[in-house]
């Protein structure tokens, strides 16, 4: 089979029509999972993907066709091309139509060198740590189940205007949950890493083992409102879903909390008396990700045409005021904003914040400990209002101390709405999110305490 490379090449100079941009990508990798102390599988596997953008332009707008294929032989790719072609024939003229990026935004370095991949050697320090730490678990009484998983992703992108650039994407997380002997009582913790270099597998579960310590003893607590320290994974599956919220096609058609009343956008407004920032930065130090767009599809906040530009840090909201919203060149005409696409990570960082979670569980006198939020669905998109479960683990704290768990809830609440509702904010620091970490991996957050987060009511979720 060809190299990623080659059948970018191939694809392109098979095209007859207008334009054409072809994305090759080729995926390896490895995983290891465990239940009950003991490694249950390992395996490895690669795959190739193959997609086509046909663009047909004419005196009434440009059309696009797309077509996508795994796995696909040289003897394939003409074919291919010619179904993109077909698709683009057929369909209406895009509203998102611009003119392709130029070879002067070309930053492929290493296009030529041959795609690299992942093997379960990257689990061979991360492995042996894990066996220690399946001996800690068993002398204490406890169970550890979970997995762990590294890809490594390359991406090369070429267009009929010159175009050539290539990405590398290491992604790997880490997800390990501790249970006592009766499985009665639950723990869970999770880590983003793009090598396994440097995972505290064993801190992880010294962390887990003094929750099922605090979890012995049981509170039963109703619905209402508490005082609620969030650590930096319940935060990010808040804030990723804010910021997947936060579209600029969707605030312009009025659809959205971030939709301005009477029309456009409430970029410019103030969010949050908090002096936070939340962004997205290509070059962030370990959460590193393409500086350059990849679209596979034109939708509501993405599109063919910008494939290949380049992204730059980009604060969302700064200061606590909302700063811009993810857009693609003809969404920001229509706003008049800056040109502001996606970005595959997402920060929170808030001045001078510099607080650890145990140091503030110490400053609270009466309040709850989240671990993980799970299920979590959209309620009214007008509010952002979103609803969930807690999941492994809802603790009281009273006068400092952790006194033990308590039942678990489903909560009501808008991550906007609460943005203006914090009091106290800890050092940002890399985080997994429990929810959405199948889609979104790359997230750094501070822990925060909430006034008044709404637990809407008790759940019968274990």
């Amino acid at each position: 089979m060809s190299t990623p490379q080659h059948t970018v090449e191939q694809a392109l100079a098979a095209a007859r029509s207008d334009d054409c941009i072809v994305i090759a990508e080729e995926t390896s990798e490895a995983n290891l999972r465990w239940a009950g102390n003991t490694l249950t599988t390992n395996g490895v596997s690669r795959s190739r993907q193959l997609t086509v953008i046909a663009i047909s332009r004419s005196a009434e707008g440009a059309r696009a066709g797309v077509v996508s294929r795994a796995g696909v032989r040289d003897d394939q790719v003409a074919d291919i091309v010619g179904e993109a072609e077909h698709a683009a024939l057929g369909a209406s003229p895009a509203e998102d139509a611009q003119p392709l990026a130029t070879a002067s935004h070309s930053g492929g370095a290493g296009w030529d060198d041959p795609p690299d991949g992942t093997s379960i050697g990257v689990f061979e320090t991360f492995a042996a740590d894990l066996g220690t730490a399946f001996g800690a678990a068993a002398s204490g009484d406890r169970r550890l189940y979970g997995f762990a998983e590294h890809q490594l992703n390359s991406t090369f992108l070429g267009t009929s205007s010159g175009l050539r650039l290539r990405h590398d994407q290491p992604t790997g997380r880490l997800e390990l949950n501790a249970k006592s002997a009766d499985l009665a009582r639950s723990a869970w913790a999770g880590v983003s890493t793009r090598d396994f270099r440097g995972v505290d597998v064993l801190g992880l579960e010294a962390e887990l083992a003094q929750r099922l310590e605090w979890a012995r003893r049981t509170v039963e607590l109703p619905a209402g409102r508490y005082e609620t320290l969030l650590p930096p994974s319940a935060v990010s599956d808040l804030m990723i879903y804010l910021y997947w919220s936060a579209g600029a096609k969707d605030a312009l058609d009025g659809r959205t909390v971030f939709s301005r009343p009477g029309g456009g956008t409430r970029v410019g407004e103030k969010l949050s008396g908090s002096p936070l920032s939340l962004l997205s930065d290509p070059a962030a130090a370990g959460l590193q990700c393409p500086p350059f767009v990849i679209a596979h599809a034109s939708g509501r906040d993405s599109s063919v045409f910008d494939n290949g530009l380049p992204v730059s840090r980009t604060e969302w909201i700064s200061g606590g005021t909302l700063a811009a919203l993810g857009q693609t060149r003809y969404t920001a005409e229509a706003a008049g904003l800056a040109y502001t696409p996606p970005i595959d990570n997402l920060l929170m960082e808030v001045a001078d914040a510099a607080t650890t979670l145990p140091e503030m569980i110490s400053n609270t006198g009466r309040g709850l400990l989240l671990t993980c939020l799970w299920y979590i669905r959209e309620v009214d998109p007008q509010t952002l209002l979103l609803t969930g479960l807690t999941r492994d683990g809802v603790y009281l704290v009273e006068n400092g101390e952790v006194t033990g768990a308590v039942n678990n809830f489903r909560f009501n609440e808008s991550p906007v709405a609460m943005l203006d509702r914090i009091t106290e904010a800890g050092a940002t620091q890399p985080t997994l999110p429990r929810e959405w970490n199948d889609y979104f991996t790359r997230a750094a957050m501070p822990p925060l305490r909430i006034e008044g987060f709404n637990m809407s009511s008790v759940s019968q979720a274990s």
